[in-house]
């Protein structure tokens, strides 16, 4: 069921590569959902039929299609996609089966109410599912638990891709990763605010394999950890923020 505060009021935001057997199936989904009022897509340079796929939706009132001449890796397409953004909150969806549509009210709702700037989905919550890689699960709890080192807070699942926020929220944040680092850069600038309110909620979870298109490797983990170190202890925080949070949420709340 829907919260009628979210109907209309949801910018999705898919950014795809090479994903032309799955992405029309994805969108037809997304578009089945009542949240979604705008949904953005950004083609990183596919090279395969995806654009082509993508033809098929450039008249729907609804989709956006924005497009990399150059491949440049999906935190520059989620980048370019929440600077698009207009409506109230915004979710992250991959052009995939990994995580489904029907978690939307689950992971929006917290935002819906007031109670979360930031909501992050976790697979790990102890939600079914299909069964998982073992290293790749140990991989995504190894890297969240060093995040969670350096940032204080206690995630389970800091990989996830279903992260929904308040639009004013994550457009006041700078974001310069190219790649995968983009889940790590998220969640440090997140903490480091120590204003925003962040939920985590159970979602369900359908891990594709690698002969069905899965992209991440070990070498993305090697990427995160390096990310990790890099923005939590050598980035300058004075450029975190576009606006001092006090001009975005208004000053802090009295309990």
């Amino acid at each position: 069921m829907t919260n009628n505060k979210l109907a209309g009021q949801v910018s999705v935001i898919i950014p795809v590569f090479n994903e032309e057997q799955y992405v029309c199936q994805v969108i037809d989904r997304v578009l089945s959902r009542p949240e979604p009022g705008e949904i953005i897509i950004i083609d990183d340079a596919s090279s395969d039929g995806t654009i082509k796929q993508l033809e098929a939706y450039k008249d729907n009132p609804r989709i956006k299609l924005l497009f990399h001449d150059m491949n440049q890796g999906k935190g520059a397409a989620v980048t370019y996609g929440i600077n698009s953004a207009t409506l109230p909150y915004i979710i992250i969806q991959d052009a995939d089966f990994e995580y489904d549509t029907a978690d939307y009210p689950n992971v929006l709702a917290p935002l819906a109410s007031g109670k979360a700037d930031v909501v992050y989905g976790s697979r790990f919550m102890g939600t079914p599912g299909r069964v998982r890689y073992f290293r790749h699960e140990m991989g995504n709890k190894f890297l969240t638990f060093i995040s969670n080192v350096f940032t204080d807070i206690h995630l389970s699942d800091m990989e996830t891709c279903y992260k929904a926020f308040k639009r004013e929220v994550i457009q006041n944040i700078n974001l310069s990763s190219k790649r995968f680092g983009i889940e790590v850069e998220f969640t440090a600038k997140i903490a480091k605010s120590r204003r925003l309110n962040i939920y985590e909620v159970p979602i369900s979870y359908n891990p594709r394999r690698y002969n069905e298109g899965k992209k991440i490797t070990w070498k993305d983990g090697i990427s995160a950890l390096y990310h990790i170190v890099k923005i939590n202890m050598f980035e300058n925080r004075q450029h975190f923020y576009k606006q001092p949070w006090d001009e975005i949420l208004g000053p802090p709340k009295d309990y």
